[in-house]
């Protein structure tokens, strides 16, 4: 048990509100690679050309296919001991939000109940023309059947419920800011801190911890700081609490 996961737990108990933001690096031990990581997204292809409004409206043929590609790597994938944790802490009322940047949906499949996707998810997709929703599945068989762009009885497009680069963020980032106002700790965990404008919230929180395997922007103004995997820390902080109860 390291002195830092101890004050994090105390940390946690202490505060009356905590609120949590995730990024990639909660879900890499889920098998999905992060964005800036040596085996990560960005390695492979430019990210934010696949993965844009641009893109989709002009170059359809390309998000449907090597986009769509990159966004079904996330999918299928489990929850693991950190996401856990995390539903862990909610239900005892040691975490009351959770945050995230990630579109993997494992926070609720986890059992967390109050999750604030930032960036959207890969559960649904909705028509362009017609706003209908259908399942992500639905948009996944289309393509597959030759159909590029997909599109709806209506004959507008389809595209998947996520937030492209181009897009507006969506209206659960203004309660993400009251959230983060509101919270006594901010508790980041796998994320470098970096994508503006979610990048923001922790300096909004009375106060700060990390968990991150990397330095990050604000390292210097937390007061708790893990560079180590999230699963790691998290099974340690579980363990310990429990021996406090």
């Amino acid at each position: 048990m390291t002195s830092a996961v101890r004050a994090l737990a105390h940390a946690l108990k202490r505060s009356k509100y905590t609120v949590v933001l995730t990024g990639a690096g909660v879900s890499t031990e889920s098998g999905i690679p992060d964005f800036r990581g040596s085996r990560g997204l960005w390695k492979n292809r430019d990210a934010m050309e696949l993965l844009s409004l641009e893109t989709l409206y002009y170059r359809p043929e390309l998000f449907y296919t090597e986009g769509l590609r990159l966004l079904n790597t996330m999918r299928g994938k489990k929850p693991n001991a950190a996401h856990k944790a995390l539903a862990w802490l909610e239900e005892r009322s040691l975490v009351h939000t959770i945050i995230t940047q990630n579109i993997d949906g494992l926070h609720y499949e986890s059992g967390s109940k109050r999750v604030l996707e930032m960036h959207g998810h890969l559960r649904t997709c909705h028509c362009l023309e017609c706003g209908n929703t259908a399942s992500f599945q639905s948009l996944l068989d289309a393509v597959e059947s030759g159909q590029i762009p997909p599109r709806c009885s209506c004959g507008g497009i389809l595209r998947p419920d996520v937030v492209f680069f181009g897009d507006p963020m969506p209206p659960t980032f203004e309660e993400a800011v009251h959230e983060a106002r509101k919270a006594e700790l901010m508790l980041v965990v796998g994320s470098s801190l970096q994508v503006a404008p979610v990048s923001y919230l922790p300096s909004l929180s009375k106060e700060i911890a990390i968990v991150n395997l990397e330095p990050t922007p604000y390292d210097r103004t937390a007061s708790i700081v893990i560079h180590n995997k999230a699963g790691i820390v998290f099974k340690e902080l579980i363990d310990y609490l429990k021996t406090q109860q």
